[in-house]
């Protein structure tokens, strides 16, 4: 036999390991930092990049009018996720003494005035002296280890566009939003510890501990000719901000209880962006009888290129090829017993291991059944980079399959309920399958829920769709998921 018409068969190892290790998102994150850096001595500087290398960390602002929650869903982010809580005024007083005598000198303020005059000055210090007290203060080992969160920063454009020359573009942007009257009405009520910092409230969120209580002082700047002055500065800056990070902004209702703002804060956060490195998709539909994986993998297959394998469908064609494999399938197949794994796993290893699998990527159903069957199957070198479980009702899939029937003259099937024969000629000729018997359904549904928990377990980033709804609008779900990276577990 001529060798090269032999099926090439490429190790799996190749297309997993620079996936499991980052390779190409770590090759594009040194290219961006070298451009960015430029540094005179680029080999040196990617070797001190890749000593410190640790690019997954959080990287956050949280920006919005005053009032609108920033401080309490800072420290609530901050704490959750043991980041970095940075703030514009605690910047200001830790920055190093002689950018604080420049700006002193800027505003010619005294020496007992000093950082609340600073402070007060914020919006008129040049941005480019605030963006390098950023930088000093995130290239700190404590913000390059946990990340950092930036509160209220920036506040104009021209300081979001410095931000972003010197390097600085967070991954996350969380905007606070909320009707002028709301944030009026929260600032009358505003009170802050002098202690430790923390913003209470007349009205909404007043403490408990009467020592707090007598701490709390009313602050400057929030009566409401400030407030409405403060929101006129805001809203005519804001639009040019969301220009500069409108790939990784997330709107955030304020004006609902901070639980749920926190919420759907946290949601946005554990969601990652879609990266240009290559990524080649391998993935495992899990699904009892009847639940679509065949009608999702052949549309994920014709919009993606990849390989659709049906583990059946691959068994049928070895026997009938009579691969070494198949011969050894037949007799089980003959006598209705259940394959042996060993015998099913070499199956798909001769399919999954060629070229165009391998360089397309695949869509697997069928298997894994068990727990010991995806163990054996990652063993073997194809681990899935998507594991979707398509959830059905047990009484939408008895509808299914039950109702559904075949022409046997013309080949064309039909449902009795969604897709039932125009005419009653056709109908009385309509074949049905033996295995679609409810009582036949319903054993394959028991045994399929039996083994499911353990496959669950075993996948841990399984992501459920749910099924029963239109095809096409589970294949969204299913693409949406498969174009960007799944979300981080913070738990």
């Amino acid at each position: 036999m001529d060798q090269t018409k032999r099926p090439l068969r490429v190790p799996p190892e190749f297309a997993t390991y620079a996936e499991k290790h980052g390779i190409f998102d770590m090759y594009k994150r040194m290219i961006e930092q070298l451009v960015i850096a430029t540094p005179d001595d680029p080999i040196s500087f990617l070797i001190n990049l890749l000593k410190k290398e640790n690019d997954d960390v959080p990287q956050i602002c949280v920006i919005g009018p005053p009032c609108a929650g920033k401080r309490s869903i800072s420290k609530l982010v901050s704490n959750k996720l043991h980041c970095i809580h940075l703030t514009p005024k605690h910047l200001l007083e830790d920055a190093d003494p002689t950018i604080k005598k420049k700006l002193l000198k800027i505003f010619t303020t005294s020496r007992e005035q000093g950082i609340l005059t600073l402070w007060e000055q914020l919006p008129h210090i040049p941005p480019s002296l605030l963006v390098k007290i950023l930088t000093e203060r995130i290239q700190l080992p404590d913000c390059m280890k946990k990340g950092w969160i930036l509160e209220g920063f920036p506040r104009t454009r021209e300081q979001a566009l410095a931000m972003q020359e010197s390097g600085i573009f967070p991954k996350h942007c969380i905007v606070l939003e909320a009707p002028d009257t709301v944030l009026v009405e929260r600032a009358a009520g505003k009170r802050i510890d002098k202690k430790t910092g923390d913003v209470y409230h007349t009205t909404f969120d007043w403490p408990g501990n009467p020592e707090v209580q007598y701490r709390l002082k009313e602050p400057k700047g929030y009566k409401e000719e400030d407030m409405v002055n403060k929101l006129v500065v805001y809203h005519r800056h804001i639009d040019g901000i969301l220009r500069c990070y409108e790939q990784v902004v997330k709107k955030v209702n304020a004006d609902q209880p901070k639980a749920d703002v926190y919420s759907q804060a946290l949601s946005f956060l554990c969601s990652q962006p879609r990266s240009s490195a290559p990524h080649t998709p391998r993935v495992i539909l899990i699904g009892s009888l009847g639940s679509g994986r065949g009608v999702q993998a052949a549309l994920l297959a014709n919009k993606y290129n990849l390989v659709k394998v049906s583990c059946g469908q691959l068994i049928r064609q070895a026997i009938a090829q009579e691969t070494k494999s198949g011969l050894a399938a037949k007799p089980y197949v003959e006598k209705q017993i259940q394959l042996p794994d060993s015998i099913v796993l070499d199956i798909l290893k001769d399919r999954l291991c060629r070229l165009d699998c391998v360089t397309r990527g695949w869509v697997l159903y069928g298997y894994p059944h068990t727990r010991e069957q995806a163990e054996q199957l990652d063993k073997a070198g194809f681990r899935p980079n998507r594991v979707f479980i398509l959830d059905v009702p047990s009484d939408s899939v008895i509808e299914r399959l039950t109702l559904r029937a075949i022409d046997p003259i013309t080949g064309e099937k039909y449902h009795l309920l969604y897709n039932p024969p125009i005419s009653q000629e056709v109908k009385d000729r309509l074949w049905k399958n033996e295995k679609d018997s409810e009582e036949n359904v319903s054993k394959q549904l028991s045994r399929f829920y039996s083994y499911t928990e353990e496959l669950l377990d075993y996948y841990t980033d399984c992501q459920h769709v749910n099924a029963d709804q239109d095809p096409h609008t589970v294949f969204e779900c299913l693409e949406s998921m498969i174009c960007k990276p799944l979300p981080k577990n913070f738990n």
